[in-house]
């Protein structure tokens, strides 16, 4: 099994430290390695690109290039969709534009940085998990299972767009799709949860609008919510920091401002593997979420 670079970003420092913790206990208890990327800076997020795009692109590749040119690894694993989109996003221009990776080792080596060469590829960790042990690896370190529990499983709108910088994706029996992903349902499957047929799983959670427009936000958030209740989900599995902050607290934003009260908990997969493994709940840093899932994960009997 490979080792990769490991690139937490900025959420998982901060709002998303509980999917840092629960990924890095989980990678262990997978027997993976993963090494953190040295020295790395932010992806460029959704703000860089307003003052100049290629500078995100440069901001992202300078990432890519500490992985291969100091830590001598070809690949860089990224948790967070906004953080996976821009890497990925990086290694397509760079990779399809001769322009565009000239400018990035052009600015790389005015900032005496490591030079990108184009030689690192980007993996979400959804996609490391299923490279290096699918679901039939899965299902050999569970012991104990989901026992059946409903779960929506969201993957947020940039896990897939724009679908030409995911070239590995929609490439038949084996890959991601871009239309309607299910690698995530394909893991938790295997730890014994039922996936609900859950008509939402790439909308938007409105996150790029949190600050400058709530109540589209929140909207947003409750359209998510509400239609995996409809779908019969007691659970939305998440795959990235921002959209996990989103539909907590716009869960509560919806109750508090507008009486709107929803059940369903939120969860991030890698914290329901890991009860499928056996981890506890500490590790796994269930108690920091805002979602309250104890009472209901006992109820179910996975805790």
């Amino acid at each position: 099994m490979a080792k990769v670079a490991y690139y937490p970003g900025c959420a998982l420092e901060g709002s998303g430290g509980p999917y840092d913790k629960s990924t890095r206990v989980l990678v262990k208890a997978l027997g993976l390695e993963m090494e953190n990327l040295r020295d790395y800076n932010c992806c460029g997020a959704m703000e860089v690109k307003n003052i100049h795009p290629m500078l995100q692109t440069y901001l992202s590749a300078r990432n890519l290039a500490i992985a291969s040119e100091q830590m001598g690894l070809d690949a860089v694993m990224a948790p967070c969709n906004g953080c996976y989109h821009n890497l990925k996003k990086a290694e397509y221009e760079t990779a399809t534009s001769a322009k565009a990776m000239q400018t990035v080792q052009d600015l790389a080596r005015k900032a005496d940085d490591p030079v990108y060469n184009g030689d690192v590829r980007t993996l979400h960790l959804l996609e490391w998990l299923m490279e290096e042990l699918g679901p039939e690896g899965i299902k050999q370190k569970i012991t104990k299972s989901l026992n059946g529990i409903k779960v929506a499983n969201y993957y947020g709108c940039m896990y897939t767009r724009p679908r030409q910088i995911f070239p590995e994706k929609d490439q038949g029996p084996g890959s991601e799709s871009s239309y309607k992903p299910h690698f995530m349902d394909d893991l938790l499957g295997a730890a014994g949860a039922v996936n609900v047929d859950f008509p939402l799983k790439t909308a938007c959670c409105g996150g790029a609008h949190t600050l400058s427009d709530s109540d589209t936000s929140t909207q947003l958030v409750l359209n998510i919510l509400q239609a995996a209740e409809d779908s019969g989900a007691e659970v939305i599995a998440t795959e990235c920091p921002t959209c996990h902050s989103g539909l907590e607290m716009h869960q509560v934003r919806a109750e508090v401002e507008f009486g709107i009260k929803t059940g369903v908990k939120v969860l991030y997969f890698t914290q329901l593997l890991g009860l499928a493994m056996g981890l506890s709940p500490r590790k796994l840093g269930i108690q920091d979420n805002v979602s309250d899932s104890i009472g209901f994960l006992k109820e179910k009997g996975v805790i």
